[in-house]
């Protein structure tokens, strides 16, 4: 009977954190504008907002092109930069998002 108890136990803890994790589970989408400029939007899958949450641009050797932070719209606009690069969503605590610019269309 205890060892039923103890995985029953298991089991709701399991869950628990399995729904904490995904609630805190980051996305990030980017958008050409057509006009030089790139838009990312960002948030969490719990509907949580992604302001303050830092972003970067990175080129294909991993070297910082632009920095900063979602705005108070979870919004984040930057100018394109020439040649590959990626952006990166950072949320912290090993929770972060990658768009290559490969996939950042009109």
């Amino acid at each position: 009977m205890k060892k039923i108890k103890l995985l029953l136990v298991c089991m709701l803890l399991s869950l628990f954190f399995t729904s904490y994790a995904f609630a805190h589970t980051p996305f990030c989408s980017c958008l050409d504008n057509g006009d030089g400029t790139i838009l990312c939007e960002g948030g969490f899958l719990d509907g949580s907002s992604a302001v303050g949450v830092r972003i970067q641009v990175v080129d294909a050797n991993g070297k910082i092109l632009i920095e900063g932070y979602m705005d108070k719209k979870s919004e984040f606009r930057f100018n394109k930069p020439s040649g590959e690069y990626t952006v990166i969503l950072d949320a912290g605590f090993e929770h972060y998002v990658t768009v290559p610019g490969s996939e950042i269309t009109e």
